[in-house]
């Protein structure tokens, strides 16, 4: 009896349980057509809407969708972004099946939409259309702008020039624009045995380099013809008021930069050198036997840093280099206005008379005294047949030693200007 009574309560309870569910079923239906708004009459065309169906065909469909919905929920997100970088090195990778059901909303999550999934095609297409653009290179030398000296031309890294007893061989550095320069006259006043060279070394621009190269020369040998028929040291002075006269030009142009010079007079069978800066004259005599024939004029000389101190010039030295009021390493200098107070272009002088025991001078910048010593630099030019040769291999010695200055180099044969020649 009591398993009797047992299976009857849960048959009434079934029956129970299945009547409350379709009666919940059936408030639900009625409550959504009531809230729905009306639809529009659908076209003859067009399939029905779920809103248009009977209740029982509404629930009927609602059943149906309940599986897609818990595999919905069963996939993981994934964002489809087309500027991800991962979605455009991977998006060859999608199947048919990921396309329909891609779709990206805030937050990451996933939605079945058709109209949205037509969006992300349309995007997927973009994206597979654009490219990296290509790099902008922009050129670091314009010739149809000017800026400044770079602009105006293209500048020769390396040239030479073989004249009458001398030659000439220059390289520039690592700056923008060539600041050496070097000149020659010769046949002055009409005389063979008579000539002037100069060796140039500028900075701050290669203004001052060029109006030097093109104006001591013309200035010395006016100061000469002024000067000729007085007795004494008139070449000396000559060459001291050329160099006065042409700084002062210099200095009127009101333009930036200086220079540093090595000149060498060659007149009535005597060498006159002169020199401001770090230019350097060596005399080849005996033998092969190397002569300094001018001073460096930097401040690591005790002399030169007293002078620019007494004179009220600050003077101090950073990584080994000493500089007046922490800008220019040289002390005498054509030039460099703002330093003017300090930076004399008063030139040290050295005469000594042509004899056949003198053979050759070399006239350079810093840029091969800075790695060539004086005797060295006398053997490679002994060595050498020609002059324009030594020069050449003076300049790639330099080079080859790290050298990123400019570096000039001029060798001068004296025999030529030897009395009996």
């Amino acid at each position: 009896m009591i398993v009797v009574d047992i299976q009857e309560f849960l048959m009434r309870f079934s029956l129970v349980s299945l009547v409350l569910y379709f009666i919940r079923r059936l408030r639900k239906t009625l409550r959504m057509a009531i809230v729905s708004p009306p639809t529009p009459s659908p076209s003859p065309s067009s399939p029905p809407s779920p809103s248009s169906l009977p209740w029982l065909g509404r629930w009927l469909l609602l059943e149906k969708e309940k599986p897609f919905s818990k595999l919905e929920k069963s996939k993981k997100p994934r964002i489809n972004d087309p500027t991800n970088e991962y979605f455009l090195k991977n998006d060859s990778t999608i199947s048919d099946k990921d396309q329909n059901v891609d779709g990206l909303i805030s937050g990451g999550m996933m939605m079945e939409t058709p109209a949205f999934s037509g969006i992300n095609e349309e995007a997927r297409r973009s994206t597979n259309s654009r490219k990296r653009p290509a790099k902008l290179m922009v050129p670091s030398f314009v010739p149809s702008l000017d800026f400044g000296e770079v602009g105006k031309k293209f500048e020769k890294t390396e040239f030479e020039i073989e004249g009458r007893n001398y030659s000439v061989a220059c390289r520039k550095g690592r700056r923008e624009v060539m600041e050496d320069g070097q000149g020659a006259m010769l046949d002055i006043l009409g005389d063979p045995n008579q000539a002037f060279f100069v060796v140039i070394d500028g900075h701050g621009g290669k203004a001052a380099a060029e109006f030097v190269a093109e104006n001591l020369g013309k200035n010395i040998v006016k100061e000469l013809e002024r000067f000729e028929k007085k007795e004494g040291k008139y070449i000396e002075v000559a060459i001291r008021e050329g160099y006065s006269f042409t700084d002062q030009e210099f200095l009127n142009l009101g333009q930036n930069g200086g220079a540093c010079v090595a000149s060498a007079l060659l007149k009535d069978e005597e060498l006159h050198v002169a020199n401001v800066g770090d230019c350097r004259a060596v005399l080849s005599r005996n033998g092969g036997v190397a002569v300094r024939l001018t001073n460096d004029h930097r401040l690591t000389k005790e002399d030169e840093r007293a002078r620019v101190e007494n004179a009220g010039g600050f003077v101090y030295c950073h990584n080994g280099i000493w500089r007046v009021n922490g800008s220019l390493a040289v002390s005498r200098a054509f030039g460099d206005n703002y330093l003017k107070e300090w930076i004399i272009s008063e030139p040290d002088v050295v005469k000594l008379p042509l004899t056949s025991d003198c053979e050759f001078l070399i006239m350079a910048s810093d840029g091969l005294w800075d790695k060539v010593s004086d005797q060295e630099a006398v053997d490679v030019v002994a060595k050498e047949k020609s002059s324009i040769l030594a020069c050449k291999k003076l300049v790639d010695i330099s080079a080859r030693r790290g050298n990123l200055d400019d570096i000039t180099v001029m060798i001068i044969n004296l025999q030529s200007f030897v009395g009996n020649n």
